[in-house]
């Protein structure tokens, strides 16, 4: 009987060692394969950024060889804002975009420490009324020291459904930078003296493809004649853009938002800043 039992206790024993060596066996497992998921998911995120970074290369790069004067106007109809590229990659597609920043309102001009220019003012208040917000005065802006355009959430008076709205048609840059007559769009033409958004409709599809020369060929159009717009804060030209790149790998999604500007002085073009950010709902899948 003594026998029988240490043999038992021998068989419990063996069974508990294999069970434990199971037990730790599968943890190691498990381990490997979480270790293989996370550097996986690395080296996808490492490849939908390598993708977004080329796609701002060759964005900067059109931007080099087709503005390489900065004298001359900047229009919606020449050849750096045509179309949108798309690159086939592996398991999926890069598109680019580039954008006329000055073609936006420039809120900068608002946070001056002196007196703000009251066509400034007016027009800003018509932006926020065609876009059937509850205008924020230019006054609530007046001497704000802002870094980003997203800082303007912080003013009273700015909600979440303000900033959605306003945040397309403004943007944050020199306290020089004027509206682009040849690049603004129907919304921000709209918010010109006297000027309807019929009437700014019309002024875009006119609008000669290499752009108006000056501000006073812009205003001395027989649809402007009379209407009184003001040269204040209009220009021709640009040194701001924004290269968006739109990544698709799967069925992961990433857009890179990259801020360019070009010195003045030397013409050299610099990068301002980046930004991730989740692609947006109207992408196409």
């Amino acid at each position: 009987m003594m026998r029988k039992g240490q043999q038992g206790i021998a068989l419990l024993t063996v069974l508990l060692v294999m069970s434990l060596a199971l037990l730790v066996t599968a943890g190691m497992l498990r381990s490997h394969r979480l270790a293989l998921h996370s550097s996986a998911q690395q080296l996808h995120q490492l490849q939908l950024r390598q993708s977004a970074f080329a796609g701002e290369a060759w964005g900067r790069e059109r931007l080099y060889t087709l503005l390489a004067d900065p004298k001359l106007p900047v229009a919606a109809g020449q050849a750096w804002a045509k179309g949108r590229p798309e690159w086939l990659i592996d398991n999926g597609h890069i598109e680019v975009d580039i954008e006329d920043l000055a073609a936006r309102f420039n809120v900068s001009a608002l946070l001056t420490q002196g007196a703000v220019d009251e066509v400034l003012k007016q027009r800003w208040l018509r932006l926020q009324t065609e876009l059937a917000l509850p205008p924020v005065d230019a006054s609530a802006l007046h001497g704000l020291n802002l870094s980003d355009i997203s800082q303007l959430r912080s003013v009273p008076g700015v909600d979440a459904r303000w900033y959605t709205r306003m945040q397309p048609w403004i943007a944050l840059l020199g306290k020089d930078a004027t509206l682009n007559i040849n690049t603004a769009s129907v919304t921000l033409l709209a918010t010109l003296e006297g000027v309807t958004p019929d009437m700014a409709r019309r002024l875009v599809s006119e609008r000669p493809l290499q752009g108006y020369a000056s501000v006073e060929d812009f205003t001395f159009t027989p649809a402007l004649i009379g209407l009184g717009v003001q040269s204040a804060g209009l220009g021709t030209a640009s040194r701001w853009f924004r290269i968006t790149t739109h990544v698709r790998v799967g069925q992961s999604r990433l857009r890179l938002e990259s801020d360019m500007a070009r010195d003045l002085k030397t013409g050299r073009w610099h990068l301002l800043q980046r930004r991730f950010l989740a692609p947006e709902h109207s992408e196409p899948s």
